[in-house]
């Protein structure tokens, strides 16, 4: 077998069959959170498509899947989109059906009760889209409202779920999502170690100071080290208080931490600091590293870094 047939192959077994890709199509009416959605879907790992003309969506969702290796995808259709070619929705759901099958397209319909769609587009200043386009004859927003719902009536008539916004914020409108989905929120919780003299991290959610612990760096011998070496974990280890507070740090993160799962959160930094950033710091990071990895759920990711590394060797 030639090296590019074996090339061939190797690609074709990563390239998702039509039977694996999932397709959601994302409408609403306008200011119901269509665009809040589509967001929240590229956050769990969807490709987004919006505002595509309808026409061109199959071809569009297959060339992603055959050539980019796409197995999720999100199609944003709107009333601009279905106003140029509403005819067309019909023929292209059930295309969509037809090549992927009926499990795995399916449409998620937003909605909100009149007053708090009016209330939204006050709020923004935005005008309505049908109000923008010569071709409707609506003259106020809420003839504009009802309008548009008529067209999207094909759209909400075959929706999987319609979600009604009206009461709820973004972080309530993800876990509804999520939920439909069935994606649980992934979390990356970044442990970092730094040096108090080069700065405090600016993106760190929790700081912790472990300066009052006892430095190695007044070893000789130890102060070429860093907290990862032998040495200076066994010189840790003779000092109780060092096990006590790497003990309080891990309570308050192993309780505290998952709450973030219920947060519109994607990353939590906890960083950890000593004076230069090589030795206790390093040494507590990456124990609460492996008891932390241990314990969390297994949604939350837990990553480590020593930001002063470049510095270790002087």
């Amino acid at each position: 077998m030639s090296a590019m047939q074996s090339e061939v192959e190797a690609k074709q077994q990563l390239m998702p069959t039509q039977s694996s890709v999932e397709v959601l199509i994302v409408s609403g009416r306008s200011g119901s959170g269509k665009t809040s959605v589509l967001n929240i879907l590229e956050d769990l790992g969807y490709y987004v498509i919006d505002n595509m003309p309808l026409s061109l969506l199959p071809a569009a969702a297959q060339r992603l899947t055959e050539d980019s290796n796409i197995s999720k995808l999100a199609l944003g259709v709107d009333i601009r989109t279905l106003a140029a070619d509403s005819a067309n929705f019909k023929y292209i759901y059930e295309q969509l059906l037809s090549t992927y099958g009926t499990d795995k397209v399916k449409i998620i319909y937003l909605t909100a009760q009149e007053s708090v769609l009016v209330a939204r587009f006050a709020a923004t200043r935005r005008v309505h889209p049908l109000m923008a386009m010569d071709r409707y004859d609506v003259k106020n927003l809420p003839s504009a409202i009802k309008r548009e719902t008529e067209t999207l009536g094909p759209i909400s008539s075959n929706a999987d779920i319609i979600v009604d916004t009206s009461t709820l914020n973004i972080h309530q409108l993800k876990e509804r999502v999520r939920e439909y989905v069935g994606i649980d929120n992934q979390i990356t919780v970044n442990l970092l170690s730094f040096g108090f003299k080069f700065g405090v991290p600016i993106d760190a959610d929790f700081v912790f100071d472990v300066r009052i612990l006892p430095n190695p760096h007044w070893n000789p011998e130890l102060r070429v080290k860093t907290g990862t070496d032998a040495e200076v974990i066994e010189f840790f280890a003779q000092f109780p208080e060092v096990n006590d507070m790497q003990q309080d740090i891990y309570t308050f993160l192993n309780r505290w931490l998952p709450e973030f799962l219920h947060n519109n959160r994607h990353t939590v930094t906890v960083a950890i600091g000593c004076t230069g950033g090589k030795h206790r710091s390093v040494f507590m990071t990456e124990t609460l590293f492996a008891r932390l990895s241990q314990s969390l759920p297994y949604e939350l990711k837990v990553m480590v870094k020593h930001r002063e590394k470049l510095h270790w060797g002087h």
